[in-house]
């Protein structure tokens, strides 16, 4: 198993609602780490290009650097929380990767300590059928 990382820093404003209360506009200095993982490297001996992976998190980023998540799809429409941010980013970028590479997880940190991870389902899946390939607990990809 490979692995690439990669990180990359965004200054954006979000105002989450919690328990039906919105709270007040603020902002951060959003850090992202994007992990991918892959079984295999290509000819050359890669996983795969650090440069395309850092242009398919560049361009997933982008439209939210200097904003207001709140303004910016998808999170006009969705509580822009960092658990939800990481997941979309992670989706994101997924829909771009070679044959063989998978995300992994994606990592948001909101403020210092304040971080927020979103492992991909075939990541959790993987890494439960190696420990218990019968486990009961795996239905309709998701770990109960």
């Amino acid at each position: 198993m490979f692995e690439l990382r990669i990180r990359r820093t965004f200054a954006a404003a979000h105002a989450i609602v919690m328990a039906g209360v919105r709270e007040p506009m603020h902002g951060h200095n959003w850090e992202v780490t994007v992990a991918v993982s892959g079984d295999a490297l290509d000819a050359d001996g890669l996983l795969c290009d650090f440069h395309m992976l850092e242009r398919a998190l560049d361009e997933t980023i982008r439209p939210f650097m200097n904003r207001s998540l709140n303004e910016t799809a998808p999170f006009d429409r969705v509580n822009p929380t960092a658990e939800l941010v990481a997941q979309h980013i992670a989706n994101t970028v997924a829909a771009q990767l070679p044959v063989g590479v998978r995300v992994k997880e994606v990592r948001v940190v909101e403020a210092p300590q304040c971080e927020a991870c979103f492992i991909a389902p075939n990541t959790a899946l993987d890494a439960m059928s190696k420990n218990s390939s019968s486990d009961a607990r795996l239905q309709s990809g998701v770990v109960r």
